[in-house]
C-alpha cells in the first residue's frame, strides 16, 4: 500500500475518525462517495471528524481522483492490489472464473453482471432511483450551477425545476451527475484503472472515536452501495452524535 502525499496530522486532535476502504478509484461508488463529503466538509471539518481513504489503484490514479472530486491528497492512500481491502474481509464482488480467460477479463465479465444486479444487490434499484429522483435527498445540483456531463449540452441546476420543484433530488438529476463521472472515468481508464483484475472489490466504512474505538461500519455488499442510506449516505455521522457515539454500532444486519 502506497501513501498519496500521507499526512497523519490533525488526526491527534480531532474527535472522530472516518476511515473509507474505496474500491477502484475510477469506480462510481469512490466517485460518488468523494463527491458527498466535499458536499458536506465544512459540517465533517466542525463536528471534529478527520477523513482517511484508502482507495484501489495507482499514485496516477489518486491524483486523477483528487484532481477530479476534490478529496483532499493528503488524505489518500493508493493500494495497488487491494492487500488492505482483502485483509479485512471486504465483499470481492461477483468471481465466476471462466476457463481460459484471464483475470482481468474475468473481472470484466462479472463487473457487467454486477452492473445487471447479479451478485449486487440493489444496485438496479439505486441506479433507477438516480433518474425517478428521490424525495428523501436533498437537493444535489445547485439553480446557478453549470453541469457538463457528455454527450448532454450544458445544463444549468434550475433546469430539473421542470422536472418536479426544488428542495429534493429531482428526476434525472443524480443520473446526469453519475454520468458525468462516467464521462470523466473512460476519458482516461487506464489511469483510473491500472489493474482490472480488482474491478470489482468492493469497500466499506468505518468510524472511530476520539479513544480509537469502532463506533460505525458499513460494509458494502454491491455497486452503488457505499452506504446504509444512499438518499443521504452521511446520516449515519448526524445518527452517532444523536445515540451519543454507540460503541460497536454497525449497520449490518
Amino acid at each position: 500500500m502506497e501513501p498519496f502525499y500521507p499526512s497523519a496530522s490533525g488526526c491527534e486532535s480531532s474527535t472522530r475518525q472516518l476511515v473509507l476502504l474505496l474500491p477502484q478509484l475510477g469506480d462510481f461508488d469512490s466517485l460518488e462517495y468523494a463527491w458527498w463529503l466535499r458536499r458536506d466538509a465544512q459540517r465533517l471539518e466542525a463536528q471534529g471528524i478527520t477523513i482517511r481513504a484508502v482507495g484501489i489503484g495507482s499514485l496516477s490514479s489518486g491524483q486523477r481522483f483528487c484532481g477530479y472530486t476534490g478529496f483532499p491528497t493528503d488524505c489518500l492512500f493508493v493500494d495497488p492490489a487491494s492487500q488492505l481491502h482483502q485483509q479485512l474481509d471486504l465483499y470481492p464482488g461477483l468471481s465466476l472464473k471462466l476457463p481460459g480467460l484471464s483475470a482481468a477479463v474475468n473481472a470484466y465479465l462479472n463487473l457487467l453482471f454486477m452492473c445487471a444486479g447479479i451478485g449486487s444487490p440493489g444496485t438496479l434499484a439505486e441506479v433507477f432511483r438516480g433518474y425517478r429522483g428521490d424525495a428523501r435527498a436533498p437537493q444535489l445540483i445547485g439553480d446557478d450551477e453549470i453541469i457538463q456531463a457528455f454527450p448532454l449540452p450544458p445544463l444549468k441546476g434550475s433546469t430539473f425545476r421542470w422536472a418536479g420543484g426544488k428542495g429534493f433530488q429531482r428526476p434525472f438529476e443524480l443520473a446526469t451527475l453519475r454520468l458525468r463521472n462516467m464521462g470523466e472515468v473512460l476519458s482516461n481508464w487506464k489511469t483510473y484503472v491500472p489493474n482490472a483484475a480488482y474491478l470489482t472489490q468492493r469497500g466499506a466504512t468505518f468510524l472511530f472515536n476520539a479513544q480509537g474505538d469502532l463506533i460505525y461500519e458499513h460494509r458494502d455488499r454491491a455497486i452503488l452501495g457505499f452506504a446504509a442510506d444512499m438518499s443521504n449516505p452521511l446520516t449515519f455521522l448526524s445518527e452517532m452524535v444523536a445515540d451519543g457515539d454507540l460503541l460497536g454500532h454497525s449497520d449490518m444486519h
